[in-house]
């Protein structure tokens, strides 16, 4: 049997070009390096699993690769064969989170005045850098403002607010964004393919709203699903597995509500509840829905929708057939729900009142028609 490689590894980027949705900080790392003005420390800040600690190694590669061709690394020198098989004595990677005393601190600093045994840069990687401690970080201060020539050092973070202000103004600060859903569809779409699973686009979308941001979530999630549906990913089989509600009852409600069919919404909440879902999740994914409608009247803000585009052309017929007076109003008798529902004492019947709120707008907007009408 061949070793199992996860896709969050297997297809772990090793070049600039190759990270998914950070262009405007790769770009900067690649300009900076062409130009050679490196500084002698980074700060890559935010979310988890979108490339922090990726463009760290990428970058510690490349400023040592001996054939540097347009700011990216050549891997095919000796320097850059020996980062690929984990072998490289230039990059020292560290975890704060275990690593985080002033005698951790203090080993670093001696190892730090050792010469680079290839290549011109040693780089230390420190990831997790906010669990040092007050004194660890005390102790690593004066290292970090003036290190050696020959030292490099790149932290990574999730959380840049637990970080000594006297950290950060050593720094060069890079914020990474959360990945946006349709790069990471596009990054699974392009996995998937290579792993010859097969797959429909809706699915996808759905697990890439589903890793919120993250790619290494996503990538993880899909080796879950690929190996429940046996190489086979449908939308159906990852809502079920992922426990997503379906876009079509949320459709089917928004409908029937508009036309004032009560039973209808009361018989598709039913069916919902009995999926496992709570009301958190219903009054949410509601709001979310009826919010969707609104930008899809707009064909600028169409583009807004993190959604497959069979989705989006849902979106944009539903917009068609629901008045934009009644969203404005539907909107904010959810976000009063969502609001007041942790301090309800019978939660089905909270719900229920609100669908009976959204299901009386458009009598009451016909009524204050008629009213207008009397009154001129």
């Amino acid at each position: 049997m061949s070793e199992f490689i996860v896709s969050a590894r297997k297809y772990r980027p090793d070049t600039f070009k190759s990270v998914v949705g950070q262009n405007s900080i790769t770009e900067t790392l690649i300009n900076s390096i062409s130009n050679n003005k490196l500084a002698h420390a980074y700060l890559f800040c935010g979310p988890r699993g979108v490339g922090k600690t990726t463009c760290a190694r990428i970058f510690a590669k490349t400023i040592n690769c001996t054939n540097i061709t347009n700011g990216e690394a050549c891997n095919e020198c000796e320097s850059c064969q020996s980062f690929n098989k984990n072998i490289s004595m230039n990059i020292h990677e560290m975890d704060a989170a275990s690593n985080n005393s002033v005698d951790d601190i203090r080993l670093l600093i001696d190892q730090v005045r050792i010469l680079p045994q290839m290549g011109q840069y040693s780089v230390y990687i420190i990831d997790e850098v906010h669990m040092l401690s007050s004194s660890a970080f005390n102790a690593f201060l004066k290292t970090l403002e003036e290190p050696p020539a020959h030292a490099i050092f790149v932290m990574a973070t999730t959380e840049k607010h637990k970080i000594l202000p006297t950290i950060l103004s050593r720094c060069q600060i890079f914020d990474f964004n959360r990945i946006q859903v349709t790069d990471i569809s596009k990054q699974l779409e392009y996995v998937a393919k290579n792993e010859n699973i097969n797959f429909e686009k809706d699915a996808l979308h759905v697990i890439a709203n589903k890793a919120d941001g993250g790619m290494r979530d996503a990538l993880s999630i899909l080796d879950q699903i690929s190996s429940f549906s046996e190489g086979n990913i449908t939308y159906q089989n990852v809502i079920d597995n992922l426990n997503v509600l379906d876009y079509d009852y949320f459709f089917k409600i928004s409908t029937a509500l508009f036309n004032n069919q009560i039973s209808e919404s009361f018989i598709l909440l039913e069916e919902i509840i009995n999926k496992g879902f709570d009301g958190q999740q219903i009054l949410n994914g509601l709001a979310k829905h009826f919010r969707d409608i609104l930008i899809s009247f707009d064909p600028n803000t169409i583009q807004l929708l993190e959604v497959s585009d069979n989705i989006k052309s849902k979106y944009e017929d539903e917009s068609k057939i629901i008045d934009k007076n009644y969203i404005y109003d539907a909107l904010d008798i959810i976000n009063k729900s969502e609001i007041s529902y942790k301090a309800s004492q019978n939660k089905r019947l909270h719900i229920e009142l609100c669908f009976i709120k959204l299901a009386n707008i458009k009598a009451e907007h016909e009524k204050f028609e008629l009213l207008k009408k009397k009154l001129s």
